[in-house]
């Protein structure tokens, strides 16, 4: 599914100040190797249904028995081994044997303490693998962790590898099997060891998918195979939100535009980056946070929410609005199924300026049909001119004024706001009387 840098961040997919980013809440992973699949994962969603599927059959498969996850593979266990295949210790002996083997431990000292705890680090690797296996055996699997279970038995079959695997503790080993398998592991099987360990970066971020499942109770979206795309979540919340208010949202080819109105903090650009987020979970083969969502597959996502000015280049705010509107129309005129995201379009220009602009994009956007629409807006003055397309559903969030305070319920209902906050959240914070007292307290 294609996703470009704004979206990511506009999503807060990722995120300058990482905390705050959807990567981050998901990421459980035990090993650097770990983070950098997921963060593949995370930049790449997935294209096909049987991929996504697959993914979603493996971390179901994990999560049934995640407590029972294997764990002997350490992220410090990587790490050294990392050095290690990367390190030049002085040259093993090829044959090693009792006397070159006294000798080298004798005249090397330092190389030999490294090469024992590196094949240490290596035995628990091979023993870690063992246990992944152990846990998957006897179930079902995808072709797609069918592949990595067979490549890593494969590697792990080596016969040199016999006299290791037969040891039940690191402790019984002797100085010529230390550095029979140094001099091994050293020079030997290096592409085999780095293959291991890159496969168990896939395994670890695919824990962490599975593990944020259960953590943050989502639940396993259902595709539909329509040729047009369309969205039904029911209860669908906003991941990044300590307590989020649950939303119903549908989006089809009867209603494929949401005209989405309220006062600023009622809710809007939470509903719209939450059901972003949502469809790019679905997109990575993890669940989404709703009661149940069925989606067909898309294509892509865009959004335009946090657009900046661009003093270097002299582009103004309103100028990088229309640039973004452009590319996003011209993207999308692909005959893919693309779900856009419009938050507040054109704030950078004036209102009669702004509604004219707005009813254009509108106007033009609601013809493709094959991509569902979300717009927010301050204008709705446009509403009443937009009700005669049949396409476009009216929702909005009701903002109260009670006993001058702001009341938010954050419910989504049908129609379009009426509310008029921006001067009464002016009197609420004092700012009117700031004014009206300017030059009265000067000496």
């Amino acid at each position: 599914m294609r996703v470009d840098k704004t979206t990511l961040y506009d999503l807060a997919i990722f995120h300058k100040e990482e905390e705050f980013s959807l990567f981050h809440r998901i990421d459980f992973t035990k090993s650097q190797l770990g983070k950098a699949a997921l963060m593949k994962f995370f930049s790449e969603p997935l294209n096909s249904l049987d991929e996504i599927e697959q993914v979603q059959e493996i971390l179901y498969l994990i999560g049934e028995n995640i407590v029972n996850w294997p764990d002997r593979i350490t992220n410090g266990t990587l790490l050294v081994i990392d050095k290690y295949l990367d390190d030049n210790p002085s040259d093993i002996p090829e044959e090693a044997n009792a006397i070159n083997g006294f000798i080298y431990k004798w005249l090397h000292p330092t190389d030999y303490s490294m090469i024992l705890f590196s094949v240490k680090q290596f035995f628990e690797l091979i023993k870690g693998y063992e246990a992944i296996h152990l846990f998957f055996s006897e179930k079902k699997k995808s072709a797609k962790l069918s592949f990595i279970l067979n490549q890593t038995e494969k590697i792990l079959s080596h016969p040199k590898l016999l006299g290791l695997k037969n040891k039940s503790n690191f402790n019984n080993l002797n100085t010529v099997e230390i550095l029979f398998y140094g001099r091994f592991f050293h020079v030997e099987f290096v592409r085999q060891i780095r293959t291991l360990c890159t496969l168990y970066g896939t395994l670890d971020a695919w824990y962490s998918m599975a593990m944020a499942n259960l953590k943050m109770n989502l639940t396993r979206p259902t595709f539909l195979q329509d040729t047009l795309p369309a969205i039904n979540a029911i209860k669908l919340r906003h991941l990044l939100l300590e307590k989020p208010v649950s939303y119903d949202v549908q989006l089809n080819q009867a209603k494929n535009f949401i005209f989405l109105t309220g006062a600023n903090m009622a809710g809007k650009s939470t509903l719209i980056k939450g059901l972003g987020l949502s469809v790019y979970l679905a997109h990575m083969g993890m669940g989404v946070p709703a009661e149940k969502m069925e989606m067909t597959l898309f294509d892509g996502i865009l959004s335009n929410i946090n657009v900046e000015d661009n003093i270097i280049k002299g582009e103004s705010y309103f100028f990088n609005e229309v640039k973004r509107i452009r590319d996003t129309v011209t993207r999308i005129n692909d005959g893919k199924k693309w779900l856009v995201l419009i938050d507040e379009l054109f704030k950078g220009t004036n209102i009669q300026d702004a509604m004219k602009c707005s009813l254009a994009v509108i106007g033009g956007l609601i013809n493709m049909n094959n991509g569902l629409f979300i717009l927010s807006t301050h204008l709705y003055e446009i509403g009443d001119e937009l009700k005669k397309h049949p396409s476009i559903s009216f929702k909005y969030f009701e903002t109260k004024l009670e006993e001058n305070e702001l009341s938010f319920s954050y419910q989504l209902k049908d129609g379009i706001s009426q509310d008029r906050m921006g001067y009464l959240i002016l009197q609420k914070e004092g700012v009117i009387d700031l004014l009206n007292n300017i030059g009265k307290n000067t000496g």
